[in-house]
């Protein structure tokens, strides 16, 4: 039977944590909202037993509980990261806890990124080619996509009022991480010819167009349904998704001769390990290049 009490205390505490992740971490509600999700899971599990009675056994058992869910183990390790996380808060604060450094975390396979041919990444680019509003929106945003590199959240958050013609869009980014992105050309000229053909007011930058309703700001889904939409279009098999044309950014940066300290930076990205899981991909061009040009001279 769960302990009433206990409950109660646990609460409290989860609540100071999840106030100390947004106040001195600086964590965006996403964020805050997934931690807090998992770590009420896992206490809910343990029917609420005290923290400072919570065993090196217990975090096996349940840890065996999200396999048998059938979670993956990237799913199973964020759990446990939340966990560990607030037990390092209570331990640092003074509460006898388990050592958080006991909790181990599953092995995760090594990220396998998809990334789109030139050919298929041109035709995506190019298949909203209408003049009406829809279609100039589609290419804006594919455009902004590409051409900056930002995560969805950070795309959907966008106003009308950024600096087009200067090309740099700062932004606040994960982790409350400021940052400046930039706009090529053909991100500019997309983006100009799209709100030029726009009549409402709606501060932000990408607005639905549904009938009969007022323009409304582009949620994640909306977005990820218009790439959705595009990318079949363009006769494009693979699944695309907005975060691929994070990652065609990114390769297409590394690929074309830039530093991945540069494009660290121009990703948001805290650790440079973050980024290095585009190098292979870079290197695979490097074998192209290699296979195209080696030996060219010498018989």
């Amino acid at each position: 039977m769960e302990n009433q009490g206990n409950k109660s205390q646990i609460k409290k505490e989860i609540l100071k944590f999840l106030q100390y992740l947004e106040i001195v971490k600086g964590r965006s509600k996403g964020t805050i909202n997934e931690y807090k999700r998992k770590i009420f899971y896992f206490f809910k599990w343990i029917r609420w037993k005290n923290i400072d009675q919570i065993t090196k056994e217990d975090i096996w058992k349940f840890r065996v509980h999200l396999n048998e869910k059938g979670l993956n183990k990237k799913t199973q390790s964020y759990y446990l990261i939340a966990l560990r996380n607030f037990l390092k808060f209570l331990k640092n604060n003074g509460s006898n806890v388990l050592d958080y450094n006991l909790i181990e975390l599953p092995k995760i396979e090594e990220r396998k990124l998809e990334i789109l041919e030139p050919d298929e990444l041109l035709r995506l680019l190019n298949a909203p080619d209408g003049d009406d509003l829809k279609s100039l929106r589609d290419k804006a945003i594919l455009e902004t996509l590409f051409s900056t590199g930002l995560r969805l959240s950070e795309l959907c958050s966008l106003n009308r009022d950024i600096n087009i013609k200067k090309g740099e869009i700062p932004i606040i980014g994960k982790g409350g991480r400021a940052r400046v992105v930039f706009l090529s050309d053909f991100a500019k000229e997309a983006l100009i010819k799209y709100l030029k053909a726009r009549e409402d007011k709606n501060p932000a930058l990408f607005i639905s167009l549904s009938k009969n309703q007022p323009p409304k700001r582009l949620t994640p889904r909306g977005i990820e349904k218009i790439i959705k939409y595009n990318a079949k279009k363009a006769g494009i098999i693979k699944k695309v998704t907005p975060h691929m044309l994070r990652h065609q950014f990114a390769t297409d940066l590394l690929s074309g001769g830039a530093d991945i300290r540069s494009v660290q930076l121009l990703l948001g990205h805290k650790n440079l390990s973050t980024t290095q899981i585009y190098l292979h991909i870079v290197d695979k061009e490097l074998k192209k290049i290699h296979k195209e040009f080696h030996r060219k001279r010498i018989k």
